[in-house]
């Protein structure tokens, strides 16, 4: 990584340059550090910029194949028996189990983005329309907009697409975010850190979200046939995770999108638990800096079992 320096009057802008190749070709990543900047100052900024940078590139390269590490065709197999054996169904879930499943990921999906309202909360509020005191319009409005993409995603015939994944967006947050059912837009990046403040993640660059989505889309096109569904679904929820296309809700987008896939090929959705959180994402990044999509099947398989004495 090289420091550039760019001449604009009596001001120098500093940036923090990278080329690397990705397939045939050579990208160039760049990051303004600041101007005029002592060595002092340019010395700390180009630390962080460095880990910045080193995971835009990560990004870059992971999504160039959606399965870096293909799943063996015993293990594709062995899954196929798995949903054949567990009889996992559509029309296993009843009326009645499509309320109790909206009203219980509603709860779990929101809570794990740091929602308050508990789950005799979300009952009342989608049943009865009981607004709890003290809880903010937002994290209300994300109810309902959670209940109504689910019902979208049961009526949809589409499998996957921009304009799918920018209405998912647009229906969960219309009444919380401006930005709902926008994509980010250049210039704002966004940057995931633990509680020590280590960089996790760092989405795509913003001028790369369209077409990392197309590819993504077209993977799935062409591999639908030939994966199973939960597989399938797996693949595309942590790919589209690993893009993160929106300035904020992308997780919630990714469990809707994750249940519409497993919809599309008859079998029921599937609720991640906030209990189960710390697992998620510990099978994001294996995925992530690992290319290792088994963790998450495991999950998803964990979730079902936990579900299916409730497909009635």
């Amino acid at each position: 990584m090289i420091i550039e320096i760019h001449a604009q009057g009596k001001k120098k802008k500093y940036y923090l340059a990278h080329s690397f190749r990705d397939g045939k070709k050579v990208k160039k990543i760049r990051r303004y550090l600041g101007a005029d900047l002592s060595e002092d100052q340019l010395r700390k900024l180009r630390g962080r910029a460095e880990e910045i940078i080193r995971e835009q590139v990560n990004v870059y390269k992971s999504i160039a194949d959606p399965l870096k590490h293909v799943l063996t065709e015993k293990e594709l197999d062995f899954m196929r028996q798995l949903e054949a054996m567990g009889h996992i169904d559509i029309n296993h879930l009843s009326e009645e189990g499509w309320k109790q499943f909206t009203e219980s990921f509603t709860y779990n999906t929101n809570a794990i983005e740091g929602s308050t309202v508990n789950q005799a909360e979300v009952k009342e509020i989608l049943e009865q329309d009981i607004w709890p005191r003290d809880i903010p319009k937002e994290d209300i409005s994300e109810i309902y907009g959670v209940a109504t993409a689910i019902e979208h995603i049961r009526k949809t015939k589409e499998h996957i697409s921009l304009e799918l994944i920018k209405k998912l967006h647009s229906i969960v947050f219309k009444n919380s975010k401006t930005f709902a059912g926008q994509f980010r837009k250049k210039g704002i990046e966004v940057v995931i850190r633990d509680a020590s403040g280590n960089i996790v993640h760092h989405g795509a660059p913003a001028n790369r979200i369209i077409g990392l989505l197309k590819e993504l889309i077209a993977w799935y096109q062409k591999h639908k046939r030939r994966y199973p569904p939960i597989l399938l679904a797996a693949v595309l929820h942590n790919q589209f995770e690993n893009i993160h296309p929106f300035q904020d809700g992308n997780g919630r987008v990714g469990r809707l999108l994750l249940n519409n896939v497993l919809l599309k090929h008859n079998l029921p959705p599937v609720n991640i638990h906030l209990k189960n959180r710390r697992e998620y994402y510990k099978a994001l990044q294996a995925y992530q800096n690992e290319g290792n999509i088994r963790p998450t099947i495991g999950l998803i398989l964990k979730e079902y079992r936990e579900w299916k004495k409730e497909w009635k």
